[in-house]
């Protein structure tokens, strides 16, 4: 189960860098997609002709804080600079440039734009430097995979606190994750525009790139979030399924506690019975009577942990139960038991019988010529165990628990309530039994 949460973990993580990575990348995926755009609309589909001429003079480059330029001539003329051409060509402002000119595309008029660069600075531009630039699909790709690989390893550092959690854990382990960060930015690749190398930014000669570090700064801050988010999540989950736990560990322990008191009580009424047996010098009685305990005995300590048990099961022992008050009642008592056989596999708590037989011997009055029957059988899916009632001159001493322990049972283990009805001169409890379990 460690192992199997081990790798959920990290395919959430690698799910959430995945994300992390597409946002940081979105803008830079979304200008490429507009350049190739503006590249296909430029050159015109077949048949188009283009008027691109050579300026002679020089002009300087004036470049806008929004990624575009223009050439600015003598007499006052300007000539448009696409942000693509900027980063491509690698001008920078104050280029003196000497370039090829086509006119603007745009209805009613506009700036020439600059179609091809013939000297920068005074020298002849060579464009065979360009091309070992890397392609702009290729670039994007190398930053997706650097802010997967950046945000996998800080969510990697953060989320592992949530197993062994406190607050102390948590905080050095942020402090741990700032540092990767700091780390990975002086490791991002970048890319040289002079010479169209990939590189460490740490070997660009240019540590501080404003762009880099905020995009680096979001990876981080999202990952700090989303591992927060992640630990309080984890630590609610831990703490419901302790509850869990706890509850499921005290219901068990109320169980064994109940069913620790039926046996004392059951014990004591046999002994008893027996002990007037071998009083009474009944001697094939009381060895046929010890087999028939031994039996009880045995179901008790071999289902007395149990839960649920079969209602054929439980019928077994009521009858080796039954037949210990025959014994002792010969033919004064009389157990009715009429129960389909489709409900022998229905189930029920185990001991369910046993206090409702105790009880109707216990509390009745039972003589020759009134003999007491005890009916059991099955109703709509319920067990309904009655006896007439006829209450002994003198009552004997009840505490009530055999009733109370089994009504806790069926709550513990069922949820469902028994029903106890005493009126009309019949006593009557209502078992409500589950169905057999789907295989």
């Amino acid at each position: 189960m460690r192992a199997l949460s081990r790798y959920s973990d990290v395919v959430l993580n690698l799910l959430v860098a995945v994300a992390i990575s597409l946002v940081v990348n979105f803008s830079y995926l979304l200008l490429v997609l507009v350049e190739q755009s503006s590249e296909t609309t430029s050159s015109g589909g077949p048949g188009h002709e283009q008027r691109v001429w050579e300026r002679r003079d020089e002009g300087r480059l004036a470049v806008h804080a929004d990624g575009y330029g223009y050439l600015v001539y003598a007499g006052g003329d300007s000539v448009y600079v696409p942000p693509q051409n900027l980063r491509w060509l690698g001008l920078e402002d104050g280029d003196r440039i000497r370039a090829d000119i086509r006119p603007s595309r745009r209805s009613g008029g506009g700036h020439p734009v600059l179609k091809e660069v013939r000297t920068r600075n005074g020298e002849e531009f060579d464009y065979s430097r360009l091309y070992n630039r890397p392609s702009q699909w290729t670039e994007l790709l190398l930053q997706l995979l650097f802010y997967l690989f950046m945000s996998f390893v800080l969510l990697t550092i953060l989320t592992d606190s949530h197993r062994r959690y406190s607050m102390r854990r948590y905080i050095r382990s942020c402090l741990w994750s700032c540092v990767a960060a700091v780390v990975l930015y002086c490791v991002a690749p970048v890319t040289e525009w002079h010479s169209g190398r990939v590189v460490l930014n740490f070997m660009s000669g240019r540590m501080f790139d404003y762009m880099l570090l905020l995009k680096c700064s979001f990876a981080l801050v999202v990952s700090l979030l989303y591992s927060r988010l992640y630990v309080l999540i984890s630590q609610r989950q831990l703490v419901e399924v302790e509850n869990e736990r706890l509850k499921n560990e005290n219901l068990t322990t109320r169980y064994n506690m109940l069913v620790g008191q039926i046996n004392p009580h059951f014990f004591f009424n046999s002994l008893n019975s027996l002990a007037m047996l071998v009083r009474e010098k009944h001697d094939q009685k009381a060895l046929t009577y010890i087999d028939q305990l031994s039996y009880t005995f045995r179901y008790i300590i071999q289902n007395g942990q149990s839960t649920l048990i079969t209602l054929g099961e439980e019928l077994k022992f009521a009858e080796a139960y039954s037949y210990l008050f025959k014994i002792r009642y010969a033919d004064k008592l009389y157990f009715d038991i009429e129960v389909d056989s489709d409900y022998l596999c229905w189930r029920l708590p185990a001991l369910s019988l046993q206090p409702l037989i105790g009880n109707a011997v216990k509390h009745n009055t039972i003589t020759r010529s009134n003999p007491l029957h005890v009916s059991i059988r099955v109703e709509d899916g319920r067990l309904v165990v009655s006896n007439p009632l006829r209450p002994k001159l003198e009552p004997e001493p009840s505490t009530g628990i055999g009733l109370e322990n089994l009504r806790n049972r069926w709550l513990l283990i069922t949820g469902r309530d028994i029903e106890i009805d005493d009126s009309d001169g019949t006593f009557t409890v209502r078992l409500p039994l589950e169905p057999p379990a789907a295989r």
